[in-house]
């Protein structure tokens, strides 16, 4: 296996002028890899991963750096390696009014990010479905939270 490439440091965007200039040549030659993370991901700062064309990467990045979609983590004569987020699922539940706090006090306990449309609450998907209707069970089976999509 070949030694991963230590990536220490975010060069920039994609959109910035200089960087797209040099992306684009390179894409000309097929020389952009992609390196997709899952939006839980993100704060981490140290983690292994794999580009689309197969180049392992070891991410080794100080703690003031933020990873975002679109960063651009290597850049050479010969390739560079772009970071993408990948589309982050969400779990739609909707409570009846008297399961409403009982769930709320239930994703709070458990650190489950959320967010809130239309009466329902949205739980970000950074685990295999069942792992979350199992923590549900209970308010599942009672009828007090139904599962939407």
């Amino acid at each position: 296996m070949d030694t991963p490439l230590v990536i220490e440091a975010i060069l920039g965007r994609a959109t910035d002028p200089a960087l797209a200039e040099r992306l684009h040549d390179l894409r000309h030659h097929g020389g952009v890899e992609t390196l997709f993370v899952a939006p839980v991901d993100l704060p981490r700062r140290r983690f292994r991963g794999v580009t689309d064309h197969g180049t392992a990467c070891f991410i080794a990045l100080p703690r003031a750096a933020e990873l975002f979609d679109g960063a651009v983590l290597h850049i050479d004569d010969g390739r560079a390696i772009l970071l993408r987020v990948g589309q982050q699922e969400w779990l739609r539940l909707l409570p009846t009014a008297a399961g409403a706090l009982e769930l709320g006090y239930l994703a709070g306990n458990l650190h489950w990010r959320v967010r809130f449309e239309d009466g329902c609450l949205l739980v970000a998907r950074d685990r295999p479905l069942e792992e979350y209707l199992a923590r549900l069970a209970e308010l599942l089976q009672s009828g007090k939270v139904s599962v939407l999509e």
